[in-house]
C-alpha cells in the first residue's frame, strides 16, 4: 500500500500517538510548517494536557485524549468552547489509533503503545513506527496484523530509517547484511571499574542526540541498538547474523546497506529526528525541513569501531532473546525498562541494569507469545520478576 503525497488539495490526514513526547512535538513542528498539507484527525498524549490542549489547539485536531483518565476534567477545561471532541483512559486511545486516517505516527514508548500500535495497523493505511517495542515485544502479532490489513510500517528510528532509504532500489533479495551505527554513547571509552561508578545523571548527559531520559540511559548502556537489532531482524526480514552493529561517535551516517557486488549504500545527514520523521511524514514524496544541513568538510572524520561486548553485554542479551525467540524479546524490553527506572531512582548501579536483565531472561526462559494477550502477560512477569532482583540488589 503505498498512499498519494499528501498535498494542498488533499491534505493527509494524521493521527499522533504520543504527542507530548520527544517524537511527537518534532512531528507536530513539521505540521505547523507545512498546515495546509495536513489536518489532524486525533493527538494522543500521556498526562501533559496542557501541552496536548496547545497543539490541539493549534492544529484545530478533531480528537484530543489523554491516557490518564484522571486528566479528563483538565482537558476538557483546557478545551472548552474550541470544539474538539475530548476522550481519556487506554480505551479511548485505542478508540482514537483506530479512528480512520493516512497516517498514523506510533510513538507510545514501551509496552503500553502496543494496542494503539496494533489498532493503527489493523486500519490498513500507513503507520510511522518510533514505538521500538512494538516489533520487539509482539513482532509475530504485528506483522501478522500488517499482512492481513495491507499496512505499510514505515520506520522511524533514524537507524532503521536510513535502511529503509537505502533499500530505495527494491533489491532486497541482493543484500548480503545492514549495519546499524551507534554513538557508542557517553562511555563508550570508559573501562567497567569506571561504569561500574556512573550516576543517572551523567548517564543523561547524551553527547549527540536530545532524546527521553528513558533512551538516553538506554543509549549509554546500548540496549537501544540491542532493541534495534531485533526491530530490524522484523522490519526487513533477516537473520541475526545479517546485522552488524558499528560505533560512530560523529552519529553522520545513520545506517548502510551492503549488497551482493560490494556495493555499500549509507544515508546519511545531521543527528536531527525531524529528517526520519519528515521522510514517513511526506513518504514517498520529501518535504523541507528546518534541519542544519550536513557539511562533511566540516566533520571532516568519520570514525568506526566493533563494539566490546564485554563493555556492552545489552547487545550479546539481545541478539540471544532474538535467536531464542517467542516471547523472550518481551522478556528482555520489560525487564530493562525496570532496571532503567531503579537506576534513575538510584535504586542500583549502571552496571546492574544489564545484570538484571540477564537474570530476568535465565528465569524466564522462551515462552511463547502467539497474541498480544500473551506477550502482555508475560510483559507483567518479567517486570514483577525484575522489580523483586532490583529490590534485593537495593536492600
Amino acid at each position: 500500500m503505498t498512499p498519494s503525497s499528501p498535498s494542498a488539495d488533499a491534505p493527509r490526514t494524521v493521527t499522533i500517538l504520543g504527542c507530548t513526547g520527544s517524537v511527537g512535538t518534532q512531528t507536530i513542528d513539521l505540521l505547523l510548517a507545512q498546515p495546509d498539507r495536513y489536518r489532524v484527525k486525533a493527538l494522543v498524549a500521556g498526562s501533559k494536557i496542557e501541552l496536548l490542549a496547545q497543539q490541539a489547539r493549534q492544529l484545530r485536531a478533531e480528537r484530543a485524549v489523554v491516557a490518564n483518565p484522571d486528566c479528563y476534567q483538565g482537558l476538557k477545561d483546557a478545551l472548552a468552547g474550541t470544539g474538539i471532541e475530548v476522550a481519556a483512559g487506554l480505551d479511548a486511545v485505542v478508540d482514537a489509533a483506530a479512528m480512520p486516517a493516512d497516517w498514523t505516527m506510533a510513538a507510545i514508548t514501551g509496552a503500553a503503545g502496543l494496542a494503539s500500535t496494533l489498532a493503527a495497523i489493523r486500519r490498513g493505511k500507513a503507520v510511522a513506527l518510533a514505538n521500538k517495542e512494538a516489533l520487539v515485544c509482539a513482532g509475530e502479532v504485528m506483522l501478522r496484523a500488517v499482512r492481513e490489513a495491507g499496512a505499510t510500517l514505515l520506520p522511524v528510528d533514524s537507524e532503521h530509517n536510513a535502511i529503509f532509504q537505502s533499500m530505495a532500489d527494491g533489491n532486497r533479495g541482493a543484500i548480503e547484511q545492514i549495519i546499524l551505527t551507534a554513538s557508542g554513547g557517553p562511555f563508550r571509552l570508559f573501562t567497567l571499574e569506571e561504569m561500574a561508578r556512573v550516576k543517572p545523571e551523567a548517564a543523561l548527559r547524551h553527547p549527540i542526540w536530545s532524546m527521553g531520559p528513558k533512551i538516553t540511559i538506554d543509549s549509554a548502556t546500548m540496549f537501544n541498538k540491542g532493541l534495534e537489532v531485533i526491530e530490524a531482524a522484523r522490519l526487513f526480514d533477516l537473520d541475526e547474523s545479517a546485522i552488524g552493529v558499528l560505533i560512530h561517535p560523529q552519529s553522520v551516517i545513520h545506517g548502510m546497506v551492503c549488497y551482493q557486488d560490494g556495493s555499500v549504500l549509507a544515508q546519511l545527514g545531521s543527528p536531527d529526528m525531524r529528517i526520519p520523521i519528515s521522510h514517513t511524514l511526506a513518504w514517498p514524496a520529501r518535504m523541507p525541513t528546518s534541519s542544519k544541513r550536513l557539511n562533511l568538510a566540516e566533520v571532516a572524520r568519520l570514525e568506526f569501531a566493533e563494539p566490546d561486548l564485554l563493555q556492552f553485554p545489552a547487545l550479546r542479551l539481545a541478539r540471544e532473546a532474538l535467536k531464542a525467540g517467542g516471547g523472550t524479546p518481551a522478556i528482555l524490553n520489560a525487564a530493562n525498562e525496570v532496571a532503567v527506572d531503579s537506576f534513575l531512582k538510584g535504586k542500583i548501579g549502571f552496571l546492574d541494569i544489564a545484570g538484571t536483565v540477564e537474570r530476568v531472561l535465565e528465569k524466564l526462559g522462551t515462552p511463547p507469545a502467539d497474541s498480544l494477550e500473551a506477550v502482555i502477560e508475560l510483559d507483567a512477569t518479567a517486570r514483577r520478576t525484575a522489580h523483586g532482583l532490583t529490590q534485593a540488589v537495593a536492600a
